[in-house]
């Protein structure tokens, strides 16, 4: 069984992945995704928006990152669970690698508070950049009792959080932030929304703030943890509420 660590392997354009010590650089673009026993879902879609990430970073063609993230694939252990992240580092010369790491605890639920300062992003729309800085906003929210933090644009609309793409009910609709807004692509979110509409469950995206969540089902989804309920809002006088996350007919198909 492969050791339970995590270790860093470097691209070798148009060879092979071999292990390193990443360079002290910047995270130009990154995804990540949930390994279990081998198998992984959504790969093509963590292919794409990782890609699309490395051309909206200026990484040329010659650092093949599709080749590289077919041999990433390939080197994926068999056995355990993963949270591999693959990541474009900058400098002079800009590099692939790979961040095999063991998977972190999953869980089933969330405590959501609302963040009101300066957005940390820089990049909202392209995973890597602002890892960090998202890392350590979410360091704050779990001081304060949260799991996680609720962001907002200056016009006080919501968008997503910092490790998630957000989703509510209202009734039998299934919401997401309005179109425009500085929010991530979200894969997962990406392959709930397009079942929804298989069961013929109706979407819509619109503007949303805060207070307007209260008293509907609210979800955070992502790679990691799937789909997690919204079950507290700490240091807001927002409510909680569960109403489809148990079994239901929607489910069904």
């Amino acid at each position: 069984m492969p050791s339970q660590q995590t270790a860093w392997f470097a691209w070798r354009p148009g060879s092979h992945l071999a292990p390193a010590s990443p360079p002290d650089a910047p995270v130009l673009a990154a995804d990540s995704w949930l390994v279990q026993g081998g198998r992984a879902r959504f790969t093509a879609g963590h292919r794409a928006r990782f890609l699309a990430a490395c051309r909206a970073a200026g990484a040329g063609p010659g650092l093949d990152a599709g080749g590289f993230f077919t041999q990433v694939l390939a080197r994926l252990p068999r056995t355990g669970a993963w949270f591999p992240r693959v990541e474009l580092l900058g400098g002079a010369r800009p590099v692939l690698g790979l961040r095999l790491r063991p998977s972190p605890a999953r869980t089933a639920q969330v405590r959501l508070g609302c963040w009101y300062g300066p957005d940390p992003r820089t990049c909202p729309r392209r995973k890597g950049p602002d890892l960090a800085a998202l890392g350590t906003l979410r360091a704050h929210a779990l001081d304060r009792g949260a799991d996680d933090y609720l962001l907002t644009t200056p016009g006080g609309w919501v968008s997503e959080s910092t490790s998630a793409t957000l989703l509510w009910w209202e009734g039998e609709r299934l919401c997401l932030p309005a179109p425009g807004l500085p929010v991530l692509p979200g894969i997962t979110a990406a392959w709930i929304t397009a079942r929804a509409t298989r069961l013929g469950i109706p979407l819509a995206a619109r503007p949303a703030r805060p207070a307007d969540l209260s008293g509907h089902e609210v979800w955070l989804v992502n790679a990691l943890h799937g789909i997690r309920p919204v079950t507290a809002w700490p240091h807001t006088p927002y409510r909680a509420c569960l109403l489809y996350t148990s079994p239901s007919p929607r489910d069904r198909g």
